[in-house]
């Protein structure tokens, strides 16, 4: 049985992947901020709270798993916020640089110290949560995907660096996934864009081939694979689950 350590496991996407590990027989431990959400967990969840940019806290969460498992067999760097939406002119230095934290410095603490643990037994796998901004300009969101081109950034070094080791490392980018999340996010861009909500979700739909939004199981489903045997051989890759988006603005 797989052990998989998820940050910001207890709601939205990381929710999800852990549901999907935990179906697929795996021990799960999920860490969160948001200490209502991982009291709301199911009770064979290991549950921690921790802020994933806080460097103590993800130590110490590595030092509970060595306890309590004595080691671990993947990592889902989940850990993000959407940050500001705003013109470039418009963003805060402090912003800016809360996004970068919780985004990439977050995936690179939990896969620092992750790596300790999976050289150790010479395998393992190391999934991050990118995003399909991590591969296209979005106007108004320039901290969310600069943070997110940095993450793949991560992963391919990781993927390079650790691959010797057998440990594989990948990127999933999401396109728009339903959920609180996003609403947060399409409410900002129609006050940026001075549209409404219903049209900025429209347009994001028609941003894809398949015309459509994505759902959480759809990502968790990516990540049980990319962790699984299945996956032996797969690594440094992006992959994204979008819908295939072929044009990331539509509205601009």
């Amino acid at each position: 049985m797989s052990r998989v350590l998820i940050t910001a496991g207890a709601s939205g996407i990381g929710r999800a992947m852990a549901e999907a590990f935990s179906a697929s027989g795996a021990e799960v431990w999920v860490t969160d901020i948001d200490e209502t959400a991982l009291a709301n967990c199911p009770d064979n969840w290991q549950r921690s709270v921790a802020n994933a940019a806080d460097e103590s806290d993800v130590a110490g969460i590595f030092q509970q798993i060595d306890t309590v498992w004595g080691g671990l067999d993947a990592l889902c760097a989940n850990a993000g916020i959407a940050g500001p939406t705003a013109a470039i002119e418009d963003i805060d230095l402090q912003d800016w640089r809360r996004c970068l934290s919780v985004n990439l410095e977050g995936a690179f603490l939990s896969a620092k110290y992750a790596t300790r643990r999976l050289k150790a037994q010479g395998s393992g796998s190391i999934v991050l949560t990118s995003s399909t901004a991590g591969q296209y300009g979005y106007p108004f969101r320039a901290p969310y995907a600069s943070a997110k081109w940095a993450v793949i950034g991560l992963m391919k070094t990781l993927s390079m660096e650790l691959g010797p080791f057998g440990i594989r490392a990948n990127a999933i980018c999401p396109g728009a996934v339903e959920g609180p999340r996003m609403e947060g996010v399409l409410a900002r861009e129609a006050a940026a864009k001075g549209m409404t909500r219903d049209a900025v979700y429209a347009g994001y739909a028609a941003g894809t081939s398949m015309g459509r939004f994505v759902e959480a199981s759809d990502i968790a489903n990516m990540a049980v694979f990319l962790a699984s045997d299945a996956a032996r051989l797969v690594s440094g890759q992006v992959i994204a689950v979008d819908g295939h988006t072929v044009n990331p603005d539509p509205q601009v």
